[in-house]
């Protein structure tokens, strides 16, 4: 603030100074055009696409093309929490960091390898969506609201096929309302009275434990191998060099040995089974 108050303060003294010539001018006879509520309208500029005197329907249309804007500037974040996306990467991150090697492969692999996967994995998912939601809206034959709905029925039954009960009651929990629903149902869950923004969270959450327990099923071959190395380097009296730097080989000779891209893809791609 304290860069931007000597701005303001300029400004403030030019206003000021055109106020005073304007009301010198005035006052020393000089004819003033009074311009009117028109003229000042006039005088306003122009932003490009909007018209101040158009109708309600249009000024709808300009907030519904700022709506899709927006939407489209989360979607990948909507990509991330909805589908098996965020298991596949942190799973191959995971192993990259068993490998211990550094930055191979680049992130561009692993990202661009989790995206196709993930497409691959919920092609189920988004053909009955564009289906059930995206095709009869472009045909005109239901509104937004219902082909929204439509669309996210199938995202929100791979999620609650996805997501343990414990996760979900804790998001539950936290919604008053929906909370006393529950309550009033006998402690029985109703999937369709939970909203779609309340089964995300545990979705997410569910996902992050079930690939936080495959990278360290996946971590403990290569870290028997640091410690194998470890162990040797110390007895020979090696105590200087890095294990890593003796290991890495080791742990790549294994791995290309048993298959090992083979062995975590297919692993993956069963853990999240088959979506109908």
């Amino acid at each position: 603030m304290s860069g931007v108050t000597p701005y303001l303060r300029g400004a403030a003294a030019v206003a000021l100074f055109a106020l005073i010539l304007g009301a010198g001018g005035t006052a020393s006879g000089m004819e003033v055009s009074d311009p009117g509520p028109a003229g000042l309208l006039d005088q306003v500029p122009k932003i490009p696409g909007i018209n101040p005197n158009g109708t309600p329907g249009e000024t709808a249309t300009v907030i519904q093309i700022l709506f899709l804007i927006t939407v489209l500037s989360l979607a990948p974040s909507i990509l991330i929490l909805m589908t098996c996306f965020t298991r596949i990467i942190i799973v191959l991150s995971f192993l990259r960091r068993a490998l211990a090697t550094q930055s191979l492969p680049p992130n561009q692999v692993i990202v661009g390898l989790s995206l196709y996967l993930t497409f691959a994995i919920m092609a189920p998912v988004f053909q009955q969506a564009n289906k059930e939601g995206l095709q009869p809206y472009l045909a005109k034959e239901i509104d937004q609201k219902t082909a929204l709905e439509r669309a996210s029925k199938p995202f929100r039954k791979f999620m609650l096929e996805h997501t343990r009960r414990k996760d979900l009651r804790l998001f539950v929990g936290l919604d008053k309302e929906l909370s006393a629903k529950v309550q009033a149902n006998g402690g029985r869950i109703d999937p369709d009275q939970i909203p779609t923004l309340t089964i995300i969270p545990a979705f997410t959450l569910s996902e992050m434990k079930i690939a936080f327990w495959m990278g360290f099923l996946l971590y403990l071959p290569f870290l028997i191998i640091d410690l194998v190395v470890a162990s040797v380097l110390m007895s020979m009296g090696m105590m200087f060099l890095p294990p890593v730097m003796v290991s890495i080989p080791f742990k790549l000779l294994l791995f290309v040995l048993v298959d090992g891209w083979y062995l975590v893809i297919g692993e993956l791609v069963r853990s999240i089974g088959p979506v109908t």
